[in-house]
């Protein structure tokens, strides 16, 4: 199978590092901090939204922009504790792309995602955060503002996601999708195509724009 694009649209967490350590840590923190239970965090989606949406759901309207604040500052503040690392086949597939050909688009606050992007040496030229957007995924308005900044049609950008949500953003946005089975299993994703992390995919740059295909 292969895929042409123009543009290639990466989620962070779980497509392209992996902070998952960190995350476990300071969301631990966070939820003993606020009184929220196991089963609390059970009744909403957690992975691939903002934070603030996820606090929403959880915690009375009042105490949402502070208890934002707290989780940002605790995730910010553990980068440095080496819980981010970079996922297989990232650094070897960005290093063939032409900056404007790509972006990062991501739930965090550009704050956090600056930080954990820094600490593996990822420089994004386009990165589109969830200070960006007013809707976060699973609505298209982070993909569709990427494609915008980029300057290509949303019929010829390609997503890379490992959550539902934002898979559901990129088709939502009339994207081609493609899932890294680095966070869910095969049958909880539904994309054009279903891989296990990004070293299993071979990209070309061509003058018309890049060349996706399944590694043999």
């Amino acid at each position: 199978m292969k895929i042409h694009a123009q543009a290639l649209l990466f989620d962070n967490d779980g497509t392209l590092v992996s902070s998952l350590a960190s995350v476990d840590r300071c969301w631990t923190q966070w939820a003993a901090e606020y009184a929220i239970t196991v089963e609390d965090f059970a009744r909403v989606e957690l992975h691939g939204r903002p934070a603030a949406e996820i606090a929403a759901d959880l915690l009375p309207a009042d105490v949402v922009p502070e208890a934002v604040a707290r989780i940002e500052k605790l995730e910010v503040e553990d980068v440095p504790n080496g819980g981010v690392h970079l996922l297989p086949g990232t650094r070897a597939l960005l290093d063939v792309l032409p900056a404007d050909r790509w972006a990062v688009v991501t739930s965090a606050t550009r704050r956090l995602a600056e930080a954990r992007l820094d600490a593996v040496g990822i420089l994004p030229k386009t990165l589109i955060a969830a200070d960006d957007i007013t809707r976060g995924k699973p609505d298209p308005e982070p993909y569709l503002l990427a494609a915008r900044e980029l300057g290509v049609d949303p019929a010829h950008c390609v997503v890379f996601e490992d959550a539902p949500a934002g898979l559901q953003a990129g088709r939502a946005a009339g994207m081609t999708t493609v899932a890294l089975t680095t966070t869910h299993q095969a049958h909880e994703l539904t994309a054009d195509l279903v891989v296990e992390d990004l070293s299993a995919l071979s990209v070309l740059v061509t003058d018309g724009g890049v060349e996706i295909s399944r590694r043999a």
